[in-house]
C-alpha cells in the first residue's frame, strides 16, 4: 500500500525549473515574433517599393509612348516650314498654310512636345545639337552659325537633336 502511494503521489519539482522552462519558452516566442514581425515589415516596405517603381515606369512609358509617331509627325511639319518658305509672299494660301502649321504645332505640345533652342551665337551642345558643317564665321569658334532642321524634345528627352552650322 506504501507503494501505492508513492506511485500517485505527484512528485514535486522545484517550481524554479518551471518557472526558468517558461521564461525561455517566452523569450523564445518573442524572438520568433520579432523576426515574424520584422520579414512582414520589411516585406510591406518592398511592396511599397515595388508599387512606386511600377507607377514611375507606367507614367514613362505613358510618356515615351507617343514619341514615334511624334517623330513621324514632326516631318510633316518640316513640309509646312518648306511650303510656308517655298510660297514667298504673303498670300491667303500662305496664311492658311501657316495657321494650319501653328494648330499642328499646338497639339504636338499638348502631347509634351517642346522646341530645342538652337539659335544663331548660342554656345553648341552636343547633348541637344548635331553639327552638320564647321564654317568660317566671325564667331566665337563652338556657336551656332545657322540652323538647318529644328530639333525637338518629349518630356526633357532628345527625339531628334537640332541639326545646325558651327563655328571653326
Amino acid at each position: 500500500m506504501e507503494e501505492q502511494n508513492q506511485q500517485t503521489t505527484p512528485s514535486v519539482d522545484s517550481p524554479n525549473a518551471d518557472m526558468q522552462n517558461s521564461e525561455n519558452d517566452k523569450e523564445t516566442i518573442q524572438k520568433e515574433r520579432d523576426e515574424y514581425l520584422d520579414g512582414w515589415k520589411r516585406a510591406k516596405a518592398d511592396l511599397l517599393n515595388y508599387k512606386k517603381d511600377e507607377a514611375k515606369r507606367f507614367e514613362s512609358v505613358l510618356k515615351f509612348s507617343n514619341e514615334q509617331i511624334l517623330k513621324d509627325l514632326l516631318i510633316v511639319l518640316d513640309s509646312f516650314d518648306l511650303a510656308i518658305a517655298a510660297l514667298g509672299d504673303e498670300t491667303k494660301t500662305e496664311k492658311g498654310i501657316f495657321l494650319i502649321r501653328a494648330q499642328f504645332e499646338d497639339v504636338l505640345k499638348r502631347y509634351g512636345l517642346e522646341r530645342v533652342s538652337a539659335n544663331v551665337g548660342e554656345v553648341f551642345d552636343p547633348a541637344l545639337h548635331e553639327a552638320v558643317a564647321a564654317i568660317e564665321s566671325t564667331q566665337e569658334s563652338g556657336t551656332i552659325t545657322d540652323e538647318v532642321e529644328r530639333g525637338y524634345m518629349l518630356g526633357g528627352k532628345v527625339i531628334r537633336p537640332a541639326r545646325v552650322k558651327v563655328a571653326k
